[in-house]
Formats: structure tokens, sequence, C-alpha cells
């Protein structure tokens, strides 16, 4: 196995597989500048990733067998999606450089956690990361980060959505969190209101497209709003069979939005998904905390859409219905966007990304050649 010269490394359970789903196509084409294997900790998650692509899919359950595939692997980089516990197991390899890639760009708290600063490089998004790392943050290291834009967002996807005479407005929330202080879904607190709203709006088809983890929900209030939420849109759909109103469960996000001109949603990655292919398009988002100060210092995309929570979501469908025909936020998302993504295009993330691997790859042979201390590689 000495041809792997990068490793994406996973610790996940199945459940959040698509943190790592959602880099495979980017990884493949990695993979043709810098062979890629990936090297996951559970063997369900292995099963699940495996057949979606043709990247070496390898599994270490415990630490011995990682240390043991570790050094059988000449590979240089290592490459982490989420902050896994376990992600510590593979940062005790001290003679090949480590760097977070993050699965999405959001405003959630837990995007700037004092896990970044156990890795060597931290690849964000553009400006607006590079500030959450620098205020959230106490004695960070700026030099860490790496301005890579998002690279998934380069791929072509073909739509999921069938074309419809009506506007079509996606609902598509995201999932509470492991901890109150990073809970941000309207699935508990507004979501059958809201997809009541939108059913009101005249000439709309619904689509509803949560998070992955909200259709796995544990938590009462959030299992049972999901199963309101469907089973609201299944009557509309029967009830109005030439609207299309629909709910999605599985697939690609960005392949359901090509086929919509508005979206609500919560503070998430989703939000800025659409705000850099979709920016001429309105995007409402929901605060379940209710705090407006707040929302406008801590997600700057609030300051470019119109905000949702418990005061107002009663006027959400004459608020809908207006944004359709009336996008008052079109020049503010246009500025938002440079905040969040620069001034990339489509194609330009991806190639600041191959260009920031490779960096890496020629620091760490730089380093090793050069006799450096496994305690000064960081």
């Amino acid at each position: 196995m000495n041809d792997v010269r990068v490793i994406a490394y996973f610790a996940g359970d199945p459940t959040r597989t698509y943190q790592l789903a959602q880099w495979l196509e980017v990884l493949e084409i990695l993979h043709d500048v810098h062979p890629v294997a990936l090297v996951l900790r559970d063997p369900a998650s292995a099963a699940v990733i495996e057949p979606r692509t043709h990247l070496r899919v390898l599994t270490a359950a415990t630490f011995p067998e990682l240390t043991e595939l570790y050094a059988d692997l000449d590979a240089k980089v290592v490459l982490y999606c989420n902050n896994s516990v376990l992600n510590f197991e593979s940062l005790v390899d001290s003679r090949r450089l480590h760097v977070h890639i993050n699965h999405g760009e959001s405003d959630k708290q837990s995007m700037a956690s004092n896990n970044a600063k156990a890795y060597d490089r931290v690849f964000v998004a553009g400006g607006a990361a590079v500030e959450r790392y620098l205020t959230g943050l106490l004695d960070f290291d700026a030099h860490r980060l790496v301005r890579i834009g998002r690279p998934q967002l380069d791929l072509p996807r073909t739509p999921l959505l069938g074309p419809s005479s009506r506007r079509t407005v996606l609902y598509a929330p995201t999932w509470e969190g492991d901890a109150e202080y990073n809970d941000y879904t309207s699935v508990d607190t507004l979501g059958p209101t809201i997809v009541r709203a939108i059913l009101e709006v005249p000439d709309v088809r619904l689509v509803y497209k949560p998070h992955p983890k909200v259709t796995t929900s544990l938590t009462p209030a959030i299992a049972d709003a999901h199963r309101e939420i469907v089973g609201i849109v299944d009557a509309a759909a029967r009830l109005d069979p030439d609207a299309g109103h629909t709910v999605v469960l599985s697939g690609d996000i960005l392949a359901v939005m090509p086929g919509c001109d508005a979206m609500v949603t919560d503070v998430s990655s989703v939000g800025l998904d659409w705000l850099y292919l979709h920016t001429d398009k309105p995007i409402l988002l929901t605060d379940r905390h209710g705090d407006a100060d707040a929302l406008l210092q801590e997600v700057p995309i609030s300051r470019c859409a119109d905000v949702i929570d418990e005061t107002n979501v009663a006027t959400l469908t004459s608020l809908v219905a207006d944004r359709l025909d009336h996008d008052e936020h079109h020049l503010a998302r246009v500025a938002m966007r440079h905040h969040y993504f620069d001034d990339l295009h489509v194609g330009d993330s991806t190639t600041r990304f191959l260009s920031a691997v490779t960096e890496v790859v020629d620091l760490r042979d730089r380093l090793v050649a050069g006799g450096v201390a496994d305690s000064e590689i960081a």
C-alpha cells in the first residue's frame, strides 16, 4: 500500500456517514493527483461508504489495528471531515500532517471549535470562516487556516425534482445537534406551522427535505414533528395530486435545489450552499432561539434573509408569496456571498483544494527530509 499519499479518515457511525459522503467525489478528483485511501473505524460505516466510491476503503476498528495500518501506508497527509473523539487516535501519528476539512460551511458554534488547534492545517471556505475562528477562539494560530471555498459546489448534479409549472418552495431544516448550544433546528418548534403556511401560498409546490439525521432522530419532539410534517405533506399531495408536493428523505440536497424558487431553512450549511449556488433566489432563515440581535451578529447570512421565529411565523404565507414576487434582498445576498466565499466561481474551489493539499504534501516531505523532530511538525 505504498502508493497511498493521502488518507481520508472517518471515525463516525453510519448515521454520520453523510459527512464523508459529501467529500467522496472531490476525493476521487484528488486521487488523480495524490492517491487517496479512506480509513474508517466503524465496519458498519465502511459498508455504507464502500459501494459509493471507487477509492480504497480500509477499516481499523481498534487502535492497534489503526497503528498497524498506518505503519503499512506511506501516506503523507491525513484529512478529517469531523471532530470525532477518535480523531485523536489518528493524530497520535506524528510523521504525517493532519488537515481538518470539515463537512460544510455554516455559522453553527461547532464550526469554530477548539478542536481545530489539534490539526496542522484547517481548510475553510472563506473570509467569514476565518473571522469565525479568530473571534471565537482564544490564542488560535491564524496561519493554520487555508481558504479553499466549497469544492462540493463545483460538481454537476442531476436534478432530483421534475419540472413544475408552479413555483417551488423548499423547506430544508437541520437536525438538533449534539447539545443545546448547537441546536438550530426548526423541526420541533416551527416545522409543522412552516409547512402549513407554505402550502397556503397560491400556486406553490412544497418540497420537504430534512437533514438526514432528522429522519433517524431519537429525540421524541423531533421524531414526532417530523412524522407530523410528512403526514401534512402527504395529505396535501393526495388532496391536490397535480401540485407535486413531495417529501425527499434521501439523495443530495444540492440536487434538489436547482428545481426550487425559494428556500426556508435553519442555521446550517444548507443556507450557505444556497447562497453560493442560487444567489438570485430568496432565502428565509429560522431562529429557534428568538434572539434577533445574536442572530445578526453571529449569523451574517441573516442580514440578507427574512428571519422567521415564533413571533412572526403566522405571517409566513404572505411573506413567502411576497418574496416570490418581490425579491428585496438580492443585492444583499450578492455581497454576502462574497463575505462567505470570497470571489470564487464554480470550479475555483476544486483548484484551490487540490493546490492546498499539494502544498501540505510538499511541506511534509520537506520537514521529514530536513530531519525535523516529530514534535516540531505542526
